[in-house]
């Protein structure tokens, strides 16, 4: 049998174990079902404890182990890796029992489930970068903290949601500089230096705050602003004067400048220059509308543009008004 054959099997055959479901006996009374999904959780098998779970709610509704059911469904879909059934089945517990004792708990692990959202399994074994990644199940994580924390200061799990959103708060700060960098080397200069500004005015006490700074700084320079540019350099210098864009106390930009000549230059290293370099606050499809009008005008004649029929003038050199006939028929009988 070849290799492709065998391998074509193990697929399948794991595919099969996967989408199998356990079958949960019928005969099992309350506490039965409850002691078997007990034991599911402390074996990590998190599957067969899930479908015990929603078995014993089901069975169930108003029984001594319903509401602990329900908490456990959550903490199960969290360990099988089912972040989207955590958070709902935290959500349904939150709008049931909004008054439960042990209601911070499912505040908790739908903080933890969106916390873990992002990392997937590549995330686990290779060295991503995840402040480079969509921050939207971050920004749901801190969200989802943040009401864990304001409800309930006192819940035994609010110094590790305080811990995990300063993370999250530093990671997202992180990613507004990641966009801001793709601005400048865009050279989107008036939206790097509102992504820096952002930075600085909505998360200090970040890391992040010294490069928004220096963001800030190189945009406003681009841009010409000179007064502004001043402004942000000189709060750089004087809160992080160990910023890596700080040489010797004098601003060295991170983005170098883009290189907007053309492919023709590029390729002869300057020796053809076929565009000259632009002014400030010009672009090269501005230029291209004067140099169409210009042309334009060039190729009126010159009789036309000398006289036209509103600065006719007679003999005497004074200019003739035009009658109100003339002004009828478009001068046909001027």
């Amino acid at each position: 049998m070849q290799v492709k054959h065998l391998l074509l099997i193990a697929i399948l055959a794991l595919t099969a174990a996967c989408s199998s479901k356990d079958v949960v006996d019928e005969n099992l009374s309350e506490t039965e079902l409850y002691q078997q999904a007990q034991t599911d959780l402390d074996n990590h098998s998190y599957t067969s404890a899930i479908a015990n779970l929603k078995a014993l709610e089901s069975r169930y509704p108003f029984g001594r182990y319903a509401e602990q059911a329900q908490l456990e469904l959550i903490y199960a879909y969290y360990k099988n890796v089912e972040p989207e059934a955590s958070r709902s089945a935290a959500e349904r517990f939150i709008r049931l029992h909004p008054q439960h004792p042990n209601v911070d708990y499912a505040y908790y692990l739908k903080g933890l489930a969106s916390f873990d959202q992002d990392r997937g399994l590549l995330a686990r074994f290779l060295p991503l970068d995840m402040t480079k990644r969509d921050p939207g199940a971050a920004r749901d994580s801190y969200n989802e903290f943040a009401q864990l924390t304001s409800r309930y200061p006192t819940s035994r799990y609010a110094p590790d949601a305080k811990q995990r959103m300063i993370h999250l708060r530093n990671l997202l700060a992180a990613y507004e500089i990641h966009v801001a960098h793709y601005y400048l080397t865009r050279q989107a200069y008036v939206a790097a230096a509102n992504r820096g500004r952002y930075v600085v005015e909505n998360f200090q006490e970040t890391p992040a705050v010294g490069d928004g700074l220096a963001v800030m700084t190189e945009a406003y320079q681009r841009l010409t602003l000179d007064e502004l540019a001043a402004t942000s350099l000189e709060t750089l210098k004087l809160n992080y004067p160990e910023h890596p864009s700080l040489v010797d106390g004098q601003f060295v930009p991170l983005e170098e400048e883009a290189d907007t000549r053309s492919w023709l230059a590029k390729a002869t290293l300057g020796l053809i220059e076929t565009d000259t370099p632009l002014p400030p606050g010009e672009t090269r499809a501005s230029q291209d509308v004067v140099r169409q009008y210009e042309d334009a005008e060039e190729q009126i004649p010159d009789e036309l543009k000398s006289t036209t029929p509103d600065q006719a003038s007679d003999a005497d050199g004074k200019k003739k008004g035009r009658s109100w006939f003339s002004y009828m028929t478009f001068g046909l009988f001027d």
